[in-house]
């Protein structure tokens, strides 16, 4: 996947389909099915509320909804490491990508604070 830098919003719905199509393909086993609807929830959710968080209200509104964006993306990304160790997905690319978002959302939350923690 090769982005610009203003396509962000086109490469959460890039990783939400990702996502969709890697939750598909896990074991129909209980912990499968577990991990499967959780990474759908949390994997779908940062495209949706990074569409809100362009339309926020005010700096804070957008700082706030970012941060939602960048939990989400944690939480995705720690179930795709469980999965990976658990031998139940061998995608490296959407591990990666999932970093790689959570990286940008810390820096995109940084950066619209000021750089105040």
């Amino acid at each position: 996947m090769s982005y610009r830098k203003f396509d962000l919003e086109e490469r959460l719905i890039d990783f939400g389909v990702l996502i969709i199509e890697a939750s598909e393909r896990l074991p129909k086993t209980a912990a499968g099915k577990h991990l499967a609807d959780q990474l759908l929830r949390s994997g779908t959710a940062p495209a949706l509320v990074y569409g809100e968080a362009q339309a926020a209200e005010s700096k804070k509104d957008f700082v706030h909804k970012m941060k939602i964006a960048h939990k989400e993306l944690r939480e995705t990304s720690i179930n795709l490491r469980m999965l990976w160790k658990a031998n139940m997905l061998t995608d490296e690319l959407l591990l990666s990508e999932a970093r790689q978002l959570v990286a940008i959302f810390q820096k995109s939350i940084d950066t619209a604070k000021g750089g105040e923690t």
